[in-house]
């Protein structure tokens, strides 16, 4: 349904406005519009470049559900839309995607040998570290830091690929004197363990896409339980973005369809590192 001349005055003004209305809005939207919006906040350079066919066709959509999306957000029709994704991009330095890209046009993607994969994920990942020091919100950082200096006890956990971010973080913690506890779930007993957590401790949460049910479900016992709530994550849209006390977003580098963890590791460093320096 078209918006009003009142609504379309509300539409963001630029790219990280309407990141935030998306991630606020995100639960109310329709099955397809979150489709949509997931495919709009991970590939902004195919939105502000693309036609709406070939975004529609890449979004696994009709073209007409582009025009509902920007709707929904106030915009008179997809172009308006657009050009917020085009006016970012012409003050913005090359993002990390392109960069790999960069990468592997250089290198190529037929040479599978050992040296040449180093060379590749080595790339990506410089690339992708970059992009992590222009674009990490800072102020959720020190936010995070600040939850992790008052806490009593800290909960870690990350599941799968995660899991690695989140056993680094215990072993970091536990040398900077801090209390910390892994969540492994050994023995099946993933909720008792997350049951010892109280109003005085944090939780951090260590979740990429496709968002582990079981970190969602410990998450949300700790904040049903006034258990502030650090997210380490690579969206606005993760399901726990929301209720987060302190939402950490980094995009990590992909190489050959292999997601990397240098940034969500570069993060976790920081953070121990600043607390072994502020020991109580």
């Amino acid at each position: 349904m078209p918006t009003s001349p009142s609504n379309i005055s509300k539409a963001p003004k630029t790219l990280n406005d309407l990141k935030a209305r998306i991630a606020d809005e995100h639960q109310s939207l329709s099955k397809r519009l979150q489709q949509v919006a997931r495919y709009f906040l991970d590939n902004p350079k195919d939105i502000a470049f693309g036609t709406v066919a070939v975004i529609s066709k890449d979004a696994g959509v009709h073209p007409s559900t582009l025009v509902r999306f920007a709707n929904a957000f106030g915009y008179s029709g997809f172009s308006e839309m657009q050009r917020i994704f085009q006016q970012h991009l012409l003050h913005e330095s090359p993002s990390y995607k392109d960069r790999i890209s960069m990468v592997r046009e250089t290198f190529g993607e037929d040479d599978g040998s050992s040296v040449r994969l180093l060379e590749q994920f080595a790339s990506a990942n410089s690339a992708t570290l970059d992009h992590l020091v222009g674009e990490l919100d800072y102020s959720a950082l020190e936010k995070a830091e600040g939850l992790l200096q008052q806490a009593n006890h800290i909960f870690i956990m990350g599941v799968r690929r995660t899991f690695v971010v989140a056993s680094y973080l215990v072993y970091a913690l536990r040398h900077a004197d801090r209390r910390a506890t892994l969540i492994d779930s050994v023995g099946g007993m993933t909720m008792e363990q997350a049951g010892n957590m109280r109003h005085d401790d944090v939780m951090i949460a260590v979740s990429f896409h496709p968002y582990a049910e079981e970190t969602q479900r410990v998450a949300q016992q700790a904040l049903d339980a006034g258990v502030p709530l650090i997210l380490l994550t690579d969206s606005e849209l993760s399901p726990l973005a929301a209720r987060a006390s302190a939402k950490i977003i980094v995009r990590e580098a992909e190489v050959h369809g292999i997601r990397s963890l240098s940034s969500s590791l570069c993060v976790a460093q920081a953070l121990s590192v600043s607390l072994a320096t502020k020991n109580k």
